[in-house]
């Protein structure tokens, strides 16, 4: 699960045909019925990224999609937001980022064992604490779906985007940062407990947004642009 979660983040266009031959090259002898069904478990298909962490609630109220054309130019302009998984001792727990697409700033995050709306709701609070966005971007995921989620929003007054069902490019911003986190921290690590991820991840964020040299802003650290008006 580890190798087709690096394959998945590098190629998420890759499907388990793909990805299963890609395991055999790297002498990882499994067949496609049993890679379908780790994929399964995972939450994952390609090209759209069905997480466990993003299943749908057909009750809720979905809102259109608001940035299609849209020219991102000033830092609070929009925020994304999504879910993925980290592995620590052979347990799967669940992280959530709030990022701001002009400066690439993680605004808030959370680490949860669980899929709760909750962690969801508390990275939301906490982040609103910052700045207020003038949009929310996000997948039609239950957590960010619920009336407790976009009530928060709404209260705010923040309009409320999200992607189009199976389009995962919509949120393309946040998705890059998953490959970013994934591949300088969370491969590079083997997390013995929670609290042993939660603390490394804080460190790297720390560093993600403070230290890390960006070259689509021009070599500035994402602080130094969201902070410099």
């Amino acid at each position: 699960m580890r190798r087709i979660d690096e394959i998945y983040t590098d190629k998420p266009y890759y499907g388990y045909l793909r990805i299963t031959r890609q395991l055999q090259r790297d002498g990882i002898m499994v067949n496609h019925k049993r890679v379908a069904n780790l994929m399964q478990i995972m939450g994952i298909q390609a090209i759209y990224p069905k997480k466990n962490t993003s299943k749908p609630n057909l009750e809720h109220l979905k809102y259109p999609y608001l940035l299609k054309g849209l020219k991102v130019v000033k830092p609070n302009q929009v925020w994304g937001t999504d879910i993925t998984y980290v592995k620590a001792n052979g347990i799967w727990f669940y992280l959530v980022a709030i990022l701001d697409w002009y400066s690439r700033y993680v605004v808030n995050w959370k680490l949860s064992p669980n899929m709760s709306v909750n962690f969801c709701k508390e990275s939301l609070a906490e982040a609103l604490k910052i700045a207020t966005p003038d949009i929310h971007n996000s997948d039609q995921g239950s957590q960010f779906t619920s009336i407790e989620y976009t009530d928060i929003l709404k209260q705010k007054n923040v309009q409320i985007s999200m992607d189009g069902q199976g389009r995962c490019f919509d949120n393309i911003f946040t998705e890059r940062l998953w490959r970013t986190v994934k591949y300088e921290e969370i491969y590079l690590k083997d997390y013995a407990s929670f609290a042993e991820a939660e603390i490394s991840i804080k460190k790297y964020f720390h560093t993600y947004n403070t230290e890390r040299l960006h070259q689509a802003l021009n070599y500035q650290t994402p602080a130094e642009v969201y902070f410099k008006n």
